[in-house]
Formats: C-alpha cells, structure tokens, sequence
C-alpha cells in the first residue's frame, strides 16, 4: 500500500446472514477502483483493517479466497461499536478497507503435504479461505490429503452451511462437522472439537494441523494434537484474536518480541514455544 493509514473505498455487494441469531454476517464487498484491486495481492490467513465513516476501524480475517478474484468476503460478529456499524449497513454502502495486513499460512510448507484443519465457532474464517485455495481445481494437486474438523456449540451457529454441503458431498476432502448440543435433526457429530479430533486420530505423518478457534478449543486442542504425534513445527496457529492497529505502531498485539499484526498472526507452535505464554 502507498499509504498504510489510508483505507481503499469498497462498496458492500451482498451481506448474507449466516447464524440463526444473526449476530454474524458475510459481507461482500468490492474494490471501487481497478487499480485498488489490481494491487491488493493476499494469500490465506491475511487480514484487514475494515471501517465506518465515524465509527472507527477493526480487525477481520480474510473469509475469502485469493482464487475468487473481484471480491473480498468478511465475516463479522457483532460485538462492539464498530461491528453493530457494520451489520447496520444496506448493500451498495460505502465501506473502507486498510491492508492486506499480516502472514499468511505457509501455502509452500503445506505442499505436498496431508493438511489438517480445525476449527471452532466464528474463527472458522480464515481456515475457509485456505480450505477454498486448497480445493481450487488448478491448486489441487499441490496438496495431498485434506481434513476439515469444524464444531460449533449448536448447528445454528455454524457458518458458510451452504457451502458446508457442497465440501460434504467431495470426494478430495474429509469433512467432520461437530457440535457441543445437538438438536433433533442434526445427523453429524456431537462433542466438543478437541474430543472430535482425539477420536478421528488424525496421522500426523506428513502432515501439517492448521488450529484457528476460541482460546479455550485451542488450549485443549493443542495436548490431543501432541499425543498423536504432530511436532510442534507442524502445528500452526492464528493469533488473530489479538490484533489491533495492523501494522505495528500501538504495540498492542505484542507477545514478547513479536507483533502479533506484523509477525503473525499466523505462528507455528514451536515459535510460540519460544515467546512468553501470553496468547
């Protein structure tokens, strides 16, 4: 970006309600200029800053793929003055949008390899984006096996079930979907997510276990995923829970010598292994 406290103009295309509660939506939005969208290069695991005319900015990881080009996709829990600004808004609005921001997964890492992905309640975003650049039929044959293990606490909080449906029903990828209460017609899983993963027994040979969720599935997912073998360079983690300003200069994402906006989000384990235990 020429300037990074400039946000590009995007106009809001399509919001999709995604929960029963309707606290979380998909935005659609795209680029007003050409040249805007020309330069915005992002790979999975990115973010971007996302802001309201007079209501502030924040944090959202990319929803959507670099392969589906023309449009950016993020989806928002509304939580707080800026996200209840953002649900407020009408298709055809105005929005700003600062970035792309951060790391990204480690696409090249991940090559050739078994690829699982665990993911719990509204983090399930990012690890949409990579499970979608994965499948990508001319990026397939770059990976080898991929496992999808998705939970929420009831089937109406779970996201993209339109798509959800779609990934079923392939033959390249092995999707389990969880949830902690399930309801009458739910005929998948029930449990939490790291109960899920421990009886799935995913391998770890050749393999690489990609965790975004809320701080308490990641605290409990993490010990199942050692037992079965995964060594911590190859288990890799988004922070995006503690990103701030996006480019460093609040000094509010910091873990020890590290921000997390600059240098991650995206960590392996054995990084964090090397940081003081605050995430």
């Amino acid at each position: 970006m020429k300037n990074p406290y400039l946000p590009l103009p995007m106009r809001v295309e399509k919001i999709v309600i995604e929960t029963e509660d309707k606290n979380i939506k998909t935005f659609s939005v795209k680029f007003l200029n050409d040249e805007d969208a020309a330069n915005f290069n992002y790979l999975p695991g990115q973010f971007a800053q996302l802001s309201v005319l007079g209501e502030g900015e924040a944090p959202f990881g990319i929803a959507s793929s670099p392969t589906e080009p023309g449009e950016l996709q993020f989806t928002v829990n509304k939580a707080g003055v800026l996200t209840t600004a953002l649900h407020n808004l009408e298709e055809g609005e105005i929005i700003g949008v600062r970035g792309p921001l951060g790391n990204c997964f480690p696409i090249e890492a991940l090559e050739s390899k078994d690829t699982i992905i665990i993911g719990g309640g509204f983090a399930f975003t990012t690890l949409r984006s990579l499970t979608n650049y994965i499948l990508y039929q001319e990026n397939r044959s770059r990976f080898g096996n991929v496992v999808v293990i998705y939970g929420a606490r009831s089937p109406g909080l779970l996201l993209y079930r339109d798509e959800l449906e779609k990934w079923e029903v392939r033959t390249d990828l092995d999707l389990h979907l969880t949830v902690d209460r399930a309801e009458e017609d739910w005929q998948r899983k029930v449990g939490v997510v790291p109960n899920i993963v421990k009886e799935i027994a995913p391998s770890p040979e050749n393999a690489y276990a990609v965790v975004c969720g809320p701080p308490i599935m990641i605290k409990f997912t993490l010990p199942v995923l050692r037992d079965l073998g995964f060594p911590p360079e190859r288990i890799v983690l988004s922070l995006e829970m503690k990103m701030k300003c996006g480019i460093g200069m609040c000094g509010r994402c910091n873990i020890g010598n590290q921000y997390v906006c600059k240098d991650g989000p995206i960590f392996t384990l054995a990084q964090l292994n090397e940081l003081p235990s605050e995430y």
